[in-house]
């Protein structure tokens, strides 16, 4: 970063090269869409890119990236909450849920115990979990559990203290742990009604 500061663009391809799938793989699970993690990457690579001249490394390079990534993500959420307009055309669904059909699906599936659950609905359980954490929380985990980040970089990540960091995890994972087990029967995955 301090040679892309100097006007190194190719410094600076590489440090996109470098984080982008790590960057898109973090913002997946904190936006839950594919597509706008990828266009928020873009968002913060363009905006470390644009305010490069003022960069000083008080910090790992990743933990400036994420913190930039957390903010904006934050931000994308906070505006998509004030934004909650959906567009389903009408054979999708209506003012009593899911047509019939899908319905019965997924309740003649649910009924399946001895089921379970493939590759797809693990994450989608696991996806919802972590949704269900505060933004601090998601963001711990992920930069923990994926990016594999000390105590003291997520602190300085989140602008909190290592102390705060350690509780935050700690509620995180009991949270998590709530929300999880009613899947978890002897490590195995089961559905649940």
């Amino acid at each position: 970063m301090l040679r892309a500061k100097k006007g190194d663009d190719g410094a600076f391809t590489q440090l996109v090269t470098t984080y982008q799938d790590r960057l898109v793989g973090v913002l997946t699970h904190l936006v839950s869409d594919r597509q706008g993690a990828e266009d928020l990457a873009q968002e913060v690579f363009l905006k470390i890119y644009k305010s490069r001249h003022g960069y000083e490394p008080t910090a790992k390079f990743s933990t400036y990236l994420f913190r930039i990534a957390n903010n904006l993500a934050s931000n994308r959420r906070r505006d998509r909450g004030r934004k909650r307009e959906v567009n389903l055309p009408g054979s999708e669904s209506g003012p009593l849920g899911a047509p019939p059909a899908e319905q019965v699906l997924a309740e003649s599936s649910s009924l399946m115990p001895t089921r379970r659950f493939d590759r797809t609905e693990i994450q989608s359980v696991v996806q919802d979990a972590l949704e269900s954490l505060n933004d601090n929380q998601r963001m711990a985990v992920l930069l923990n559990k994926f990016e594999e980040m000390s105590y003291i970089d997520i602190a300085a990540t989140l602008d909190l203290s290592v102390a705060a960091v350690k509780s935050l995890l700690s509620r995180a994972r009991e949270n998590l742990r709530v929300k999880l087990e009613p899947y978890v029967t002897q490590g195995h995955w089961t559905p649940q009604g």
